[in-house]
């Protein structure tokens, strides 16, 4: 297997970006502190104008982990997040 398709494979999808925002009920800006990414990257991102590089999505990824998401692959049901209880 491609090593670039598996690490691009384990992104966030802009959708996953916008359900841990709501599931920590954090606004852009919030979530901008949190992992040093731009305002307007993030809603770049989430609106689909950008694909997003690799280490911003990293970036993102950490940090909504840090707060407490866990973010579950598309394993047929739709890729999706889970808010730690």
């Amino acid at each position: 297997m491609n090593t670039l398709s598996t690490v691009l494979d384990t992104m966030i999808t802009p959708e996953q970006c916008r359900m841990a925002r709501a599931a920590l009920r954090l606004g852009v800006r919030d979530v901008a502190r949190l992992s040093g990414v731009s305002a307007m990257t993030i809603s770049r991102f989430e609106n689909g104008q950008s694909g997003g590089q690799a280490e911003t999505l990293r970036r993102l990824q950490a940090a909504f982990e840090q707060e407490g998401i866990t973010f579950i692959p598309a394993n047929g049901g739709g890729a999706g997040v889970r808010a730690k209880a």
